[in-house]
């Protein structure tokens, strides 16, 4: 075998849930399930990391959101916890250690870091204050709030961080070396607007994480070339870069400080073409990230639809 050349870790969440025989509702409800299933990817697709990436409502279902499982989907939020200022004033954080879905994860930590010891990078993951802004209080109301009361979306936002520090704090000590943070809404913004609500809380949360000895992934899907001016100040360890963004734009941009990880379009490539196209791709890709900080991944999830022979095409790419 010739010897790694480029970092390999895909986005693993339905499609690992399915490789390993369960249900999406098991991967997401149940530790002992997401432990495996990812221990069963690492194992046949020889991935650099494993992670605690499942769904963006952990958090919120430990505000007291319901939540309903489907088996083939992706949790459902079933209410909206906050509506008004005065919702805001009435919300409180949650115990991460208490609340079921949190401590589930944190203990998804536990068991991956014992299972695959100090060699093996183990990814946590949080929702950014964003994010988790509009999975409390709906993202129609949030983008709106952010004209017509933006101190609603900031209070709310302040409310989040906290959460956002507890947990990204209790999975840390539970053996994670990297947070993922997750704030796709993101994308949706523009950069005048996230420089005045957004890069500041960011700021913040990334600079706590290092001081926990951690570092930190980054993770807005979509197009963020807007943004990424913004995000180098901020100095994450790892953008993740959907497929629309330009890589030699994002490497001017982030520089060589910061690793890129992407940025294969995961349906139109991943999913849909044949395996010497997809090995091609990707091996072109990885020849022309020779050199700089890169991990070869697709743009963001790649979907449970998706045959193993073309993950299997992606990592042998990673090896020439």
């Amino acid at each position: 075998m010739n010897p790694k050349k480029t970092a390999f870790h895909p986005i693993l969440m339905h499609f690992a849930a399915r490789f390993a025989g369960y249900t999406y509702a098991a991967f997401a409800s149940d530790y002992r399930v997401l432990v495996e299933a990812n221990l069963k990817c690492l194992e046949e697709f020889r991935m650099d990391a494993v992670g605690l990436i499942s769904d963006p409502y952990r958090e919120t279902s430990a505000f007291g959101a319901r939540l309903s499982y489907p088996a083939e989907g992706v949790p459902r939020c079933e209410e909206i916890l906050v509506r008004s200022l005065a919702d805001i004033s009435l919300l409180k954080n949650p115990d991460v250690y208490q609340a079921e879905r949190t401590l589930d994860r944190i203990k998804a930590g536990e068991a991956l870091r014992k299972e695959v010891g100090s060699q093996t990078p183990v990814i946590g993951w949080i929702e950014g204050p964003l994010a988790e802004s509009c999975d409390l209080a709906g993202v129609n109301e949030v983008l709106l709030n952010i004209f017509m009361e933006p101190d609603f979306v900031k209070r709310l936002m302040d409310l989040t961080l906290i959460t956002a520090k507890d947990f990204a704090r209790a999975q840390v000590e539970a053996g994670c070396d990297i947070i993922g943070v997750g704030d796709a809404i993101c994308s949706q913004i523009d950069a005048e607007v996230y420089r005045k609500m957004v890069k500041e809380k960011h700021q913040e949360l990334f600079a706590y994480i290092h001081s926990l000895g951690a570092r930190v992934k980054l993770h807005i899907c979509g197009d963020i070339s807007h943004l990424l001016e913004d995000i180098s100040e901020l100095r994450p360890d790892i953008v993740d870069v959907d497929w629309m963004v330009d890589m030699d734009e994002a490497f001017e941009k982030l520089g060589d400080n910061i690793i890129r990880c992407g940025n294969l379009d995961p349906v139109a490539v991943i999913q849909d073409q044949q395996v010497e196209k997809i090995r091609h791709h990707a091996a072109a890709l990885c020849k022309k990230e020779e050199g700089r900080a890169f991990i070869l991944s697709g743009g963001c999830e790649i979907t449970a639809q998706t045959p193993h022979a073309h993950v299997h095409a992606l990592r042998q790419a990673s090896l020439t």
